[in-house]
């Protein structure tokens, strides 16, 4: 786990492209929201492959979300059967579902049609605030930071040590993450 996080470091105090930083965040909120195991989230994961974006985000953002999704599932479920329970969408999920394959989507599961739609429909949001926010970490954040004193006292401790030898490892690969 300290691998993604010294690469976000990296990324976010480096060259790399705020847009694709923000895909990255989008895809792994994408990733996270959408119960793993079933047919639409191996889609997606092979999918986001696809697009240019900066994976260790993903990864950590994929993490984070699927340590808190219990927290968030009651509204999932509630969105998801709120949207498989639309009258007009009944004969089109009654066709999908005698339709071969389809049902290994899981699609008529609550907390799946509530985390893809919620998913989808916070992509674009996700990735607007990361894409504004990195500039911002760049240039206010960082400096500050950099010059606070429990920053010096904590850079010292052996794990923090670790994550900063990960980083300049990482920092010099960086041309070969995406």
């Amino acid at each position: 786990m300290i691998k993604p996080i010294a690469k976000l470091i990296v990324a976010l105090n480096g060259n790399l492209k705020k847009g694709q930083i923000a895909a990255g965040f989008s895809w792994g909120f994408l990733l996270g929201l959408v119960p793993a195991g079933n047919v639409f989230w191996i889609l997606l994961f092979v999918v986001s492959f696809f697009f240019k974006h900066h994976h260790a985000s993903k990864v950590l953002v994929l993490a984070v979300i699927k340590i808190l999704i219990n927290t968030i599932n009651p509204l999932l479920d509630t969105l998801g059967w709120e949207f498989l329970h639309i009258e007009a969408l009944e004969p089109l999920f009654t066709t999908l579902y005698n339709t071969p394959f389809v049902p290994f989507t899981r699609f008529n599961n609550t907390l799946v049609a509530g985390g893809l739609l919620s998913g989808i429909g916070l992509f674009a949001p996700v990735f607007l605030l990361v894409f504004l926010l990195v500039p911002l970490y760049r240039s206010k954040a960082v400096p500050f930071l950099r010059n606070l004193k429990i920053v010096q006292i904590v850079k010292k401790l052996p794990l923090i040590s670790a994550l900063g030898k990960a980083a300049a490892a990482a920092a010099g690969s960086k041309g070969t993450d995406r």
